[in-house]
């Protein structure tokens, strides 16, 4: 028995190199490119204070090239704790990839905006913003997968929830009657992705690729032929307010970007935590988990398999719905055509980043909110990097995450298969 274990073990250790290759493939990169090859003589200032914090401090004045060697050395050390470890057969913890991609992004971004400044504030206050409809759209798909029902439609929910917030937060003229009209519009996406995936067993791909077009159809139609004849009714919605949290949000830097926000981040941070206690704490949730890992035991046992799909298919279309109104009512204040811009692929790929946990669905949502602002920050500080590739960057972040530093992931069993009772 001693061989075969042997062999294992070389295996798993020969694949866990990749690990710290990467690391010191990047950490070298970083030290050269942004340190040795730095702009001399520059410096870089950050902002770290806004006017309404309690606390207020000077802008942070950093020498470049010398910050940027700095940091990029410690990058290299995590790089060499990362290969001991190796060595001696035991794993890479997660700290380690959450403490090098902070170090080598705050690299970049010395390396950015030399002879610049930029608000550290506003940049995660604005990721964080971004991150509002992905992580919805996340959790919306993990309710369904958790039960056994791919959701590729999470664009349509989210768009068909942007669509109906503006439209009755227009004619209400009250912005929060949007945050109830995007979960039910999201519903109707929803019942149709039920219908035909759990009761007549289409293929569950299928199904969602045909209602994201359906939902672009559907809303670009209506906006062409009823929203722009009279905007001033239909699509001119009131933005959802910032609502400080007395005393924390007048924190520095914490309190502007997590108590200084509209009541929709303030949901998010609800919905995070009952469903993460919902799914992995409850009978409820041990039922719904059933149901997608092996739904023949679970009939076995009494659960009533379909009805549990088709209840986390409505709950989780309604959940992404309400991610869509961030889109209208608490960031651009109208509704425009396909506005969604592929986001709920990038919530899908959020999900599956996040290993179809609620907290981490959150976490690859927020990585991928900042790259998306990041993208926009350098491109108006005009940095050495053509704009055409910082367009890029979320999508490049997005491959990286999921193929690489994710590898091989394994969904519920079940996910993707229909359920036909025997």
């Amino acid at each position: 028995m001693a061989a075969p274990r042997t062999q294992v073990a070389a295996v798993t250790a020969t694949r866990s190199w990749k690990v710290p290759i990467t690391l010191g493939v990047f950490g070298l990169l970083s030290f050269v490119l942004f340190g040795l090859l730095g702009p001399a003589g520059s410096v870089t200032t950050f902002g770290i204070s806004t006017g309404a914090d309690l606390l207020k401090f000077d802008p942070v004045e950093l020498p470049t090239r010398a910050t940027a060697i700095v940091l990029s050395v410690l990058c290299l050390l995590l790089a060499g704790y990362a290969t001991l470890r190796v060595r001696a057969d035991k794993p890479v913890g997660r700290w380690v990839l959450a403490v090098f991609g902070v170090l080598w992004v705050l690299t970049f971004l010395v390396w950015a905006v030399a002879d610049k400044s930029t608000s550290i504030v506003s940049l995660l206050q604005g990721s964080l913003l971004l991150a509002v409809p992905l992580a919805f759209g996340a959790l919306g798909g993990l309710l369904n997968e958790r039960a056994g029902v791919v959701n590729i439609a999470i664009e349509g929910q989210l768009l068909t929830g942007a669509f109906g917030a503006a439209v009755l937060a227009s004619v209400v003229g009250n912005a929060y009657v949007g945050l109830v009209a995007a979960p039910l519009a999201g519903l109707l996406i929803g019942a149709m992705l039920a219908l035909f995936t759990v009761k007549y067993h289409v293929n569950q791909i299928i199904v969602g690729v045909v209602l994201n077009v359906f939902a672009v159809g559907l809303t670009s139609f209506l906006f062409s032929s009823v929203l722009k004849n009279d905007p001033a009714t239909l699509n001119t919605p009131p933005r959802l307010p910032t609502l400080p949290i007395p005393l924390l949000s007048e924190i520095p830097i914490i309190g502007p970007v997590l108590f200084r926000q509209s009541i929709i981040v303030y949901l998010l941070y609800v919905a995070v935590i009952v469903i993460s206690i919902a799914l992995f704490r409850t009978r409820w949730g041990l039922r719904v988990r059933s149901v997608g890992e092996y739904p023949q035991a679970a009939d076995t046992v009494g659960i009533n398999v379909n009805r549990t799909r088709w209840g986390n298919v409505l709950l989780g279309s309604m959940v992404a719905g309400l991610g869509g109104a961030f889109f209208t009512i608490g960031s651009v204040g109208a509704f425009g055509q396909e506005m969604t811009a592929g986001k709920g692929y990038i919530a899908l790929a959020a999900m599956i980043l996040g290993r179809w946990s609620p907290w981490g669905a959150l976490g690859a949502a927020l990585l991928f909110g900042f790259a998306d602002k990041l993208q926009q920050v350098l491109g108006v500080l005009e940095t050495p990097i053509p704009n055409q590739f910082m367009l890029m960057l979320p999508y490049v972040v997005t491959i990286f995450a999921v193929a690489g530093l994710v590898g091989r992931v394994r969904g519920p069993a079940a996910a993707g298969e229909p359920y036909v009772k025997g």
